[in-house]
């Protein structure tokens, strides 16, 4: 058993690894390169999303509102997301963090028809309200999985 564990634990390290090479964060922002293209990719993260047990609750899709008043965007597709009991600890401790729950991923195309997948940094969100130590936990556990969501929903 533990051997197992301690296998997982460098497969683990070793995808990290990998995924900071095609990873940037910007303001607490992570965009990640994908393998795919966006709409592949976005049916890859709803997937993922849904794998991990969370709650689709909604696609915003930018660019068919763009199309439907006449102006042009490149792919660009919100999908809001969550579950309850991993948000609701932090914001039973800081309130306002709920102006940035449930999660929010956005898969977008840019003018090399580049796909990427960007979200916001669960650490980031948590130091902006002012999340304390009751809230590290949830915010290590919520990292964690966003992470390994998104690395599922971009690497071949």
């Amino acid at each position: 058993m533990r051997f197992s564990a301690l296998i997982k634990t460098l497969a683990l390290i070793v995808a990290i690894c990998a995924w900071e090479t095609q990873a940037m964060a910007t303001d607490g922002l992570i965009t990640i390169k994908s393998s795919f293209g966006p709409e592949d990719t976005m049916k890859r993260l709803e997937a993922e999303v849904k794998a991990k047990g969370l709650t689709v609750f909604a696609h915003v899709d930018h660019a068919a509102g763009a199309a439907a008043v006449g102006m042009n965007l490149r792919p660009t597709d919100l999908i809001i997301f969550g579950n309850a009991k991993g948000g609701t600890p932090l914001m039973q401790q800081v309130q306002t963090i709920g102006i940035d729950l449930p999660l929010k991923a956005l898969v977008w195309q840019d003018e090399a028809g580049m796909t990427w997948l960007s979200y916001n940094d669960p650490a980031y969100l948590a130091g902006r309200h002012g999340v304390g130590e009751p809230g590290k936990a949830v915010v290590a556990a919520l990292s964690g999985a966003l992470h390994a969501i998104a690395a599922k929903a971009t690497a071949p």
